[in-house]
């Protein structure tokens, strides 16, 4: 027997949240937006009505506004948008305890043994938008499918605010028309590889010769092809499972170029503290410390050392984080984005840790106790609570609210 599977997405999610606390601009175009006044001034969410102005997530302000004039923005409230996810999978736990987020405003639920007590796919997807709607106020679309993959599909359909079924009967007649990017996985450049080879639509991919896609793209070709023809046997995986995590890390483009080892040991010490504090929150130390530099002309350049032992702390990660950067910094010219991260993770209890500065005996307990004071002020008046003097008003760029995680 088929599972019965839900893709839950957000409408507009961060825009919605705003909106709660800003109703009187719900009657016109409006979006989140990161700072204007830097790079980093970008379109992170906008509602229906600038979307039909042509307004797209990760276009400059500048470029919305020239579309849309009168385009209202607000900044965003990252702790708002986590209290609002975290209240939204609490209503999905009412329906299913599997329930897997796969971002802040997506999750899966597989509602298959669910049936019995809240009625067939559709029934619990509608009882969903209409729970969610009636107690916080905002709207979802859901896909319900036989599988994660089509669900999710579905719940891209039709918005705002709708459930579509896709079902064994009706998915190449719903599904396959969609251009193939719209694809799971797809990302841009497979999709102009795809192109080339005169595959431009989902039912072009499940039809193409497999061998062809696998030879050209390897696993992740044949992956797709398989998706597209609907054999896809993933499990909804609860959130109480612990996701297996291959690094952590941070990155962020500046307000302007970096060229002093002052600006960029700041910038390095940002980075490399908010990547150890979650290091910490997922109970992980690492083994090794990797840094990618783009510098002006936009050439990217890798540098990753190991550890002398696994380490979770802000210290020691900025330390070989500097020692990476430094160097190429004076190699390659101006600096304009820097991303740290944390490589070769281990759980638990790892070796002791090295001396942190210039070889000199540090006293460890010291600089753990320090991390988990950062840990307790941040877990209660958020990200931006407590740092370090480099950073304070700061004007390169660095916002711990803001700056992008990659796990």
């Amino acid at each position: 027997m088929d599972k019965v599977i839900l893709h839950c997405d957000m409408n507009g999610f961060f825009a919605s949240v705003e909106l709660l606390d800003y109703p009187e601009l719900k009657d016109g175009p409006m979006a989140v937006c990161g700072n204007p006044e830097d790079r980093r001034g970008i379109i992170l969410a906008k509602n229906q009505l600038a979307k039909e102005k042509g307004i797209v997530t990760a276009e400059t302000l500048f470029s919305a506004l020239k579309k849309c004039p009168d385009l209202k923005v607000v900044p965003p409230h990252h702790e708002k948008y986590s209290h609002y996810s975290k209240l939204i999978n609490e209503i999905y736990y009412r329906y299913t305890d599997l329930v897997e987020p796969f971002s802040i405003d997506e999750s899966w639920l597989d509602v298959t043994k669910s049936r019995k007590l809240f009625g067939e796919g559709k029934e619990i997807a509608d009882s969903i938008r209409e729970t969610v709607k009636e107690t916080l106020g905002l709207t979802l679309s859901v896909g319900v499918s036989f599988n994660k993959i089509f669900a999710k599909l579905g719940s891209e359909y039709k918005k705002p605010d709708a459930t579509t079924v896709i079902t064994r009967e009706n998915f190449r007649e719903i599904l396959w028309p969609l251009p193939a990017k719209d694809m799971l996985y797809v990302g841009r450049v497979m999709s102009l590889e795809l192109q080339k080879l005169g595959i431009h639509t989902i039912g072009d991919l499940a039809l193409a010769d497999k061998g062809l896609l696998e030879s050209t793209f390897g696993k992740t070709g044949l992956m797709v092809h398989l998706y597209a023809k609907g054999f896809a046997d993933d499990t909804v995986s609860p959130m109480t499972e612990k996701r297996k995590i291959k690094s952590v890390g941070n990155g962020i483009t500046f307000r302007r170029n970096l060229k002093t080892d002052e600006d960029i040991t700041a910038a390095i010490m940002g980075l490399s503290d908010n990547v150890a504090a979650r290091l910490r929150q997922y109970g992980l130390k690492a083994k090794g410390v990797k840094v990618d530099i783009k510098n002006k002309d936009f050439l990217t350049i890798s540098r990753q050392v190991q550890l002398g032992s696994s380490s979770d702390s802000s210290f020691e990660i900025w330390e070989a984080a500097k020692a990476l950067a430094l160097p190429v910094s004076k190699t390659h010219g101006p600096v304009r984005l820097i991303t740290v991260t944390a490589i070769n993770l281990a759980e638990g209890e790892t070796d002791m840790q090295l001396s942190f500065f210039n070889g000199e005996s540090k006293d460890k307990e010291t600089y753990e106790r320090l991390d988990k004071t950062f840990d307790h002020i941040r877990s209660k008046y958020g990200p931006s609570a407590i740092t370090f003097a480099s950073l304070v008003n700061n004007e390169i760029g660095i916002d711990l609210d803001e700056m992008k995680e990659e796990d």
